[in-house]
């Protein structure tokens, strides 16, 4: 676990690599129909996949800016969008969040199980290399869904929330914290994940980037450390993944 309060030694990782696909899908989750936003890197061989798990505005610009990055950096990208079930995402971001604040923890792991059985099955990924990363709300959906997936092999979580500490035994991927200085709520739970990670010998590590808040890869309020934490990112998932 690395915890640091300054920028991270610069990446080697190289950002706009492949050309692009993307478009919209439907799948079946239980007795549903899911809408998701799935981006393909044009790459000869087959392709790693990640989960885009949205923030609590639900499917926006950037969950589709950020679905097409990962499918730049060779990556299957897909980003389903979680209120499909209650008829999408809304125009009115409050009234995203009150949906999103109604969903049921168990249906939101059926959707995202039904996610990634639906990327295991394109004939551009690799079915047995698949991570998943989350923001804001998706940042602790990540942390709690690699709780009950044990095919995941990496997890990444842009400031969210900590699972409960039991829940850590049942990890089995490998995990990437990205969390800002001034974001006081979310990271007085880190001390938790600590105690967590070294109780149960997960493989977490976070990185607290300076001089920025809550949301800060959506917002840029400072460019270059959302660039710093996006090559952590994408070399953390090439490492894992790749």
């Amino acid at each position: 676990m690395v915890l640091s309060l300054h920028h991270p030694p610069p990446s080697s990782t190289i950002l706009h690599v492949f050309d692009i696909h993307s478009e919209y899908v439907k799948y079946v989750s239980g007795r549903d129909t899911i809408t998701a936003y799935l981006a393909y890197p044009e790459r000869k061989d087959r392709a790693p996949a990640v989960i885009v798990i949205h923030e609590i505005f639900g499917m926006s610009d950037f969950v589709r800016q950020t679905t097409e990055q990962l499918a730049r950096d060779g990556f299957v990208a897909i980003a389903p969008d979680l209120l499909s079930r209650r008829g999408g995402t809304p125009a009115s971001p409050d009234d995203a969040r009150k949906l999103i604040a109604s969903l049921n923890a168990d249906t939101l792991t059926q959707d995202l199980d039904a996610t990634v059985a639906f990327v295991k099955r394109l004939k551009a990924t690799r079915p047995d290399r698949v991570g998943v990363i989350g923001f804001c709300w998706g940042g602790g959906q990540s942390f709690r869904y690699a709780t009950n997936n044990p095919s995941l092999r990496a997890f990444v979580v842009c400031y969210g929330q900590g699972p409960d500490a039991l829940a850590f035994a049942r990890i089995r991927a490998a995990g990437l914290g990205v969390y800002a200085e001034n974001d006081a709520r979310i990271n007085a739970g880190l001390s938790d994940v600590d105690a967590a990670v070294r109780t149960y010998h997960r493989q977490y590590r976070y990185d607290v980037y300076p001089g920025v808040g809550h949301g800060f890869l959506r917002t840029r309020e400072k460019p270059e450390v959302a660039d710093s934490a996006w090559r952590a990112v994408v070399g953390f998932f090439r490492e894992k993944l790749e």
